[in-house]
């Protein structure tokens, strides 16, 4: 296995652990605090549905919105550029930055901090957008 791939599939299984746990982090509150906004949760811990999830939940839940619309792009652009043999060490320096970005992003999102939120958010782009100058490049070029 080339390294370019190895790194990527590590990226790819840390992006994935990461979504995990923010997934984790929502059911930690809606258990800790017993509060669910769906009638059948609730019922089971003999509770009523709450009308509105708690402010962390919430937090997490548009954190994972922000992942979806860039960790599945990473995925499609990471997987050409090892297919189509983009320089190793750029597409291992990109697909870290990106990974360590997104992990950045989630932690600054959950902490409400700014301006890091913001620029960890630019940074993964900036990694997408060199993914996609970089898959260009070997395609027009042959």
């Amino acid at each position: 296995m080339n390294s370019a791939l190895a790194v990527y599939a590590g990226c790819v299984v840390v992006l994935f652990l990461k979504m995990f746990a923010l997934s984790c982090y929502q059911g930690f509150y809606r258990l800790r605090h017993k509060a669910f906004t769906n009638i059948e949760d609730a019922a089971v811990f003999k509770r009523a549905a709450r009308d509105q999830e708690l402010a962390p939940v919430i937090r997490a839940s548009r954190a994972w919105a922000n992942d979806l619309e860039n960790i599945p792009a990473f995925f499609a652009l990471g997987g050409l550029a090892v297919a189509l043999t983009v320089p190793v060490m750029l597409t291992v320096w990109l697909s870290v930055v990106f990974t360590l970005a997104r992990v950045l992003h989630t932690v600054a999102y959950l902490s409400g901090v700014q301006p890091w939120r913001t620029l960890c958010y630019g940074v993964g782009i900036v990694c997408l957008a060199g993914l996609c100058a970089a898959i260009t490049w070997v395609t027009i070029t042959g």
